[in-house]
């Protein structure tokens, strides 16, 4: 099983411009996170991610609040347990690094959670590969294709 960085489109080009999200000090979710952790509460986000925030913040258990199944759970788990063998976070950028291809604005159907787990699947077996845990294979990758773009 092999994961390749797609090239980019001429849609994607910057012109050697930083990319937007490391520009102006930082990650918008990072920003938002340590705003939220100074004022105790969060905010300007979708209501559904400000009130699991905010649950979590309050002291009620991660794995009780988020969807373990899916993206954010398994971002979770990653953090929680770097050595998870079986935790990968399937977001648009790992996609898109599976399937060779840059979609852009397109649809990648990562809800259905057949399609998320086939993706997950490719980056534990190209882990096995080469003796990793898939979060880091998946990392390293996603900090590889934003870099490029």
């Amino acid at each position: 099983m092999r994961l390749r960085i797609p090239r980019r489109s001429a849609a994607d080009h910057t012109n050697g411009r930083r990319h937007p999200q490391s520009a102006g000090g930082g990650w918008p979710n990072c920003r938002l996170a340590r705003k939220a952790f100074t004022e105790g509460t969060a905010s300007r986000h979708v209501r559904d991610a400000i009130t699991k925030a905010n649950r979590i913040m309050a002291g009620t258990d991660p794995t009780e609040v988020l969807p373990m199944n899916i993206k954010t759970g398994c971002f979770y788990v990653c953090i929680a347990n770097p050595e998870d063998p079986q935790a990968v976070v399937i977001d648009r950028h790992a996609h898109d690094i599976a399937v060779s291809e840059i979609y852009g604005q397109r649809e990648r159907g990562l809800g259905a959670l057949g399609h998320y787990n086939l993706l997950a699947d490719c980056y534990r077996a190209a882990a096995q590969e080469i003796g990793e845990v898939p979060s880091k294979v998946q990392a390293v990758t996603w900090v590889a294709h934003i870099e490029r773009k």
